[in-house]
């Protein structure tokens, strides 16, 4: 990452201007949060190992310990692959209904920012 205060918005998109979208580094972390939780292993032909497979996890119905399990996957990979961007402060997974709810707290490492996160990924869909 560089250290400038802005970065290209994902998924990427035009602004009014017509230039590429930017987003500041607390939407960039969420947008890497975002990117990192709904990748597969393998889906990313340069980085095969990027991602944490929350979907294949999501193929059953939602329970604790499917939470269980989507917080150990998450905490590994996020300081597997953002590390160098964030500290992680704080991580709740719980199954609520046919859901997990992921809430994520973090300290932006360049900056000092605290931010958090909220994803709601849906269980029962599959690959």
């Amino acid at each position: 990452m560089t250290d400038s205060a802005y970065s290209i918005a994902f998924p990427y998109a035009f602004a009014a201007d017509g230039l590429t979208a930017q987003v500041d580094r607390a939407a960039l972390v969420t947008d890497l949060l975002e990117q990192l939780l709904f990748t597969r292993q393998g889906e990313r032909l340069l980085r095969p190992t990027l991602g944490c497979g929350l979907p294949d996890l999501l193929f059953g119905p939602a329970s604790p310990e499917t939470a269980d399990a989507a917080r150990m996957t998450i905490q590994v990979a996020v300081q597997e692959f953002l590390s160098r961007e964030i500290e992680l402060t704080a991580l709740d997974v719980r199954a609520v209904e046919a859901a997990l709810i992921i809430d994520i707290a973090y300290m932006i490492r360049s900056t000092g920012e605290d931010g958090t996160a909220r994803f709601r990924a849906e269980t029962g869909g599959g690959p």
